[in-house]
């Protein structure tokens, strides 16, 4: 799936996923490829994604924690979550 990663001050990430966790109002939850429609508000915590590559040198920034060449994590203190038609946008504070 496209995965955008977007806060007030800049684009955080930008590339395809497998999967993504995120730190829902109600516990965390996680987003598959193909997965059905869902908005949903964000707490503080860290979203956690698999991606279908090694993340790249370009795509590497200061909010990003690499935990393994295809596996990121960003701290978020809350935010907004969209995923329609296999694209995840997450407006991050």
């Amino acid at each position: 799936m496209k995965l955008e990663i977007i806060t007030p001050e800049s684009n955080v990430f930008s590339g395809e996923a497998k999967t993504v966790s995120l730190p829902g109002l109600d516990g965390i939850f996680q987003v598959l490829n193909n997965h059905a429609p869902v908005i949903s508000a964000l707490k503080k915590g860290a979203l956690i994604v698999e991606l279908e590559q090694p993340l790249s040198e370009d795509q590497k920034n200061d909010m990003i924690s690499v935990e393994s060449p295809e596996k990121i994590s960003i701290s978020i203190n809350g935010g907004v979550a969209e995923l329609n038609q296999n694209k995840l946008i997450i407006l991050a504070e």
